[in-house]
């Protein structure tokens, strides 16, 4: 039947990121990610974009033949083949020197769940091709209109510090380190994109200098909604010394402390809702967050390690049975990826805070078009068939001829840190 998938297409491709501090150390200059093409014999093709680092594409290149012969719409066959093919003791990859994950995506043991999300988003778009009908409809319709997004502030260094490449200028957003810098980068930030709403990466520096960062951020831009997070990098008695110094600051405390029992313990002794992308990110860790009586308030989503766009859909059902908040966490990506957020998000009725994205930090792009546009501090949901974007080719040859030479394929924020500082362990958690 001419419906039927009959190739999918996986390139690789990096794109520049800025030197951005982190628990685990510090960006590098690459960011990695991979774009999905699914063609039909007729013709048509669903795109996606996700992860780029090697064990990734080893399980997409070892489930892409369970889509050969399959109809766009059968989404549960695609699951129950690529869980049949893939699996952490199938993928034959695993992480190589020294890691340290701030977020489950960079797991393989999220692999199952990260190419089912893969191939779903592509064959979505494929759907809403042959419907004539944005993703979102296809989701149940759109409960609002445009998503919001927050500002996403790190601290960071000036440039990369390899200076025998040429390429790695100084980046254009400078240092942010200081009070002062960090309310310059939320400025810039705020005055281009339109954000209501600012969040801090945290876990980089002495707690002592992120408070005083987010201090000047509450005095400069009042009555906004603010949050931080430290990637698990403070210990159960710090993560309590600071949301005490910031009280009356934060509009929700993010992954303060290591563990769910960790969370818990911060929980019992702080009224500020605790956010997490680390301690729940599957149904089981949902499960144990039910069981210990819900110290996490709210579950910060990820549709690239949870499954896809519809299971998302039902989390968002169980953390309004539970009382619980519900918004996204984001990484590196470009506009497909931001645009499958801006799909879900729109189709989420239960959305409870401004969503996360690292947009801003990328300057590339590989939709045509070029970069998306936030109004007001928020993406308008396409409402043209499928995804509502697609693929320039020019551009995509360039961000893989970028990958083939970058010599990077796998994040390594660690790796990258000791290039500042040979003594750098990245131990968690460290204040």
């Amino acid at each position: 039947m001419t419906l039927a998938i009959r190739h999918v297409r996986v390139t690789p491709i990096a794109f520049r990121d800025p030197p951005l501090l982190n628990a685990a150390g510090i960006h590098e200059p690459w960011a990695l990610r991979s774009i999905i093409e699914i063609e039909t014999a007729c013709g048509r093709v669903g795109i996606n974009e996700t992860y780029g680092d090697l064990p990734m594409l080893d399980a997409l290149a070892k489930a892409a033949p369970a889509l050969q012969g399959l109809s766009p719409w059968d989404l549960n066959t695609m699951e129950d083949r690529v869980a049949a093919l893939v699996s952490p003791a199938k993928t034959g990859s695993e992480f190589l020197g020294e890691q340290i994950s701030l977020a489950p995506g960079t797991h393989v043991s999220k692999n199952v769940a990260k190419v089912i999300s893969a191939f779903e988003v592509a064959m979505l778009d494929l759907q809403g091709q042959l419907a004539g009908a944005p993703i979102v409809d296809l989701l149940g319709g759109a409960a609002r209109d445009a998503v919001p997004f927050s500002a996403y502030l790190f601290f960071k260094h000036a440039e990369h510090i390899d200076k025998t490449r040429t390429e790695y200028l100084p980046d254009p957003w400078g240092e942010g380190i200081t009070p002062e810098q960090m309310v310059a980068q939320a400025r810039r930030m705020i005055d281009q994109y339109g954000f209501k709403s600012i969040k801090l990466k945290a876990g980089a520096l002495p707690p002592e200098q992120e408070v005083a960062a987010m201090l000047a951020l509450a005095q400069a831009f009042p009555g906004a909604p603010l949050r931080i997070d430290p990637n698990a990098n403070w210990t159960v008695a710090t993560s309590l010394k600071v949301v005490e110094q910031l009280r009356g600051v934060l509009e929700y405390y993010e992954d303060p402390a290591p563990g769910l029992d960790g969370m818990a313990a911060v929980a019992r002794e702080s009224d500020v809702p605790l956010a997490t992308n680390m301690v729940v990110t599957d149904y089981k860790e949902f499960a144990d967050n039910v069981r210990l009586g819900c110290p996490v308030r709210i579950v910060l989503s990820d549709h690239h390690y949870w499954g896809g766009l519809r299971t998302t859909q039902q989390l968002a059902c169980l953390c309004q049975t539970f009382d619980m908040g519900l918004s996204m966490h984001s990484n590196s990506h470009l506009g497909i990826s931001l645009t499958a957020m801006t799909h879900l998000a729109a189709s989420v009725p239960h959305l409870a805070y401004a969503c996360d994205t690292h947009y801003p930090w990328q300057d590339d792009e590989v939709v045509q078009g070029g970069r998306l546009k936030f109004e007001d501090g928020s993406l308008r949901v396409p409402r043209t068939p499928g995804l509502g974007v697609q693929i320039d080719p020019e551009a995509l040859a360039r961000l893989h001829d970028n990958y083939q030479h970058c010599g990077i394929r796998n994040r390594d924020d660690l790796g990258q840190m000791r290039k500042y500082d040979p003594t750098f362990t990245g131990k968690q958690p460290r204040y």
